[in-house]
């Protein structure tokens, strides 16, 4: 990427909207109320011959304490001054307000290059906004609607002075998504890193832990619930592991979600998680291990991610041997198709368990691009028959003849067997279960196919032949005849 533009405005101007045209993407929430964007969120975008990165922002309020909005203030405030430009965004249709001078002031002191458009300037409706616009001392603005692509032509040619001033500025890295069919093992690399999720309930403190990886506070934290709606992803070196993180909206139960925008924001997290390698399932020590948390990490291994279950505000546990025991007797009685998976115990906040985060992550990619020699797996099926032979349906013993592995990312096998649909899920549970096992691979998502050996006798299928004794009888009624 040769240059960074930040998008800034005031909310419901239509800055998401813009962004997800400039990456060509569906990438950030849209909805009609204002606020919806909380955290910055990047994207590599193109315009026309122009390669840059563009920066999502929430909407500038006219507050400046502690409070949600004013947090929300200072992280635009500090994407701006990051940026090589900023676009500044008004509503044609709502002309400027006072709002919007009071920010074009800021902006000229903290962004040496702005660029004002008004957006919504399609039809007549904008004119008057497009007038009142010039009054704000920034420049002749760019007429553009986002929504049908109108004025992207003038908005590449305002940019251009700032792709050649940073033309000699060496290119990034694009956001590469994962190829999970390719069986082949995978090491992260800068070109395509290690891609991880953050998932839980509201509070559980995704956001802090993620800033606290990265070393910076990049994602907006407080005490409320339900801070985060978009699924924002961060790439970073994690100890020497190229890596790309995504947190991700607190999921509550699906009966409390009542909300377009929550809804939006559950849709885009479970996006995520089909985004990623390895699903970092983040618990609340101080609230028992509950439904909502086995549901979210089925839906992990439903999506055939590796998991890591991290139990977070553990520095304020105060029966932590008594709390991690029923955490994992739980985990493991609910939860079997999970059994295992790395449990870690971290504190966001002091930093403490990170570096046990980072190895338990570590090690569930590599079970999960794990593959296993098929000579090594049918000497093991070969013992697995012997101690437990399957059922004899009607007296007829299935045989389960040959194993490979068709697949990584996560394991499958294929086991050919006779009459497949005669094997009980127990018999495969008892597979899966020894695989584990056998070849070190706890908590990985495992799937175990059972399929019919053809049978290579060439006369089963055949309709029997016509009997000597009737053949003679048709062909004297047809001399006869």
């Amino acid at each position: 990427m040769t240059f960074t533009l930040a998008i800034v405005g005031r909310p419901n101007v239509g800055k998401s909207t813009l962004f997800n045209r400039l990456v060509g993407k569906r990438l950030a929430l849209v909805d009609n109320q204002p606020g919806v964007t909380r955290d910055l969120r990047e994207g590599d975008a193109r315009l026309g011959e122009l390669r840059f990165t563009v920066i999502d922002t929430a909407g500038l309020e006219d507050a400046t304490d502690d409070s949600l909005p004013g947090r929300m203030r200072r992280l635009t405030e500090r994407a701006v001054e990051m940026a090589d430009a900023c676009l500044f965004l008004i509503d044609a249709r709502a002309g400027v307000l006072p709002t919007d001078e009071i920010f074009a002031d800021i902006l000229r002191k903290k962004n040496a290059h702005v660029i004002l458009a008004a957006n919504k300037a399609e039809g007549s409706a904008g004119e008057a906004g497009m007038i009142e616009a010039w009054g704000l001392g920034l420049g002749e603005p760019i007429a553009l609607s986002a929504e049908h692509g109108e004025g992207m032509g003038d908005l590449a040619a305002a940019l251009v002075p700032v792709a050649e001033a940073t033309a000699d500025r060496p290119t990034g890295e694009a956001e590469t998504d994962v190829d999970v069919e390719d069986g082949q093992p995978r090491v992260p690399t800068r070109e395509k890193p290690l891609q991880v999720a953050v998932i839980g309930r509201p509070n559980a403190g995704k956001s802090t832990l993620i800033n606290a990886l990265i070393g910076e506070e990049r994602l907006l934290t407080g005490p409320e619930a339900g801070i985060t709606r978009d699924s924002i992803s961060l790439a970073f070196d994690w100890d020497g592991t190229p890596t790309r993180i995504f947190d991700t909206a607190g999921m509550r139960k699906r009966a409390k979600v009542q909300e377009k925008l929550e809804k939006l924001s559950v849709a885009d997290g479970l996006r995520a998680v089909k985004f990623a390698e390895v699903v970092v399932v983040l618990l609340d020590a101080a609230i028992p291990f509950e439904q909502q948390d086995l549901r979210i990490a089925d839906l992990a291994e439903r999506e055939g991610r590796a998991v890591v279950v991290a139990v977070n505000k553990w520095d304020v546990e105060p029966e932590k041997q008594q709390k991690l025991k029923h955490l994992r007797n739980g985990f493991e009685t609910l939860l079997p198709q999970l059994r295992g998976a790395p449990l870690v115990t971290i504190s966001a906040k002091t930093g403490r368990g990170l570096d046990r985060l980072h190895a338990a992550v570590v090690r569930a990619h590599e079970v999960w691009n794990r593959r296993i020699p098929t000579a090594k797996l049918n000497d093991w099926l070969a013992e697995m028959v012997a101690q437990h032979p399957p059922p004899a349906p009607s007296g007829r013993r299935i045989k389960l003849r040959y194993m490979t592995q068709v697949k990584t990312r996560p394991p499958g096998f294929v086991v050919m067997c006779s009459n497949p649909e005669k094997l009980p899920e127990s018999y495969t549970r008892y597979l899966v279960n020894g695989l584990r096992d056998d070849f070190d691979m706890p908590g990985t998502p495992i799937r175990l196919h059972m399929r019919s050996q053809a049978d290579k006798n060439p006369y089963k299928n055949k309709t029997k032949s016509t009997p000597s004794r009737l053949r003679k009888h048709l062909g004297k009624g047809r001399a006869d005849s």
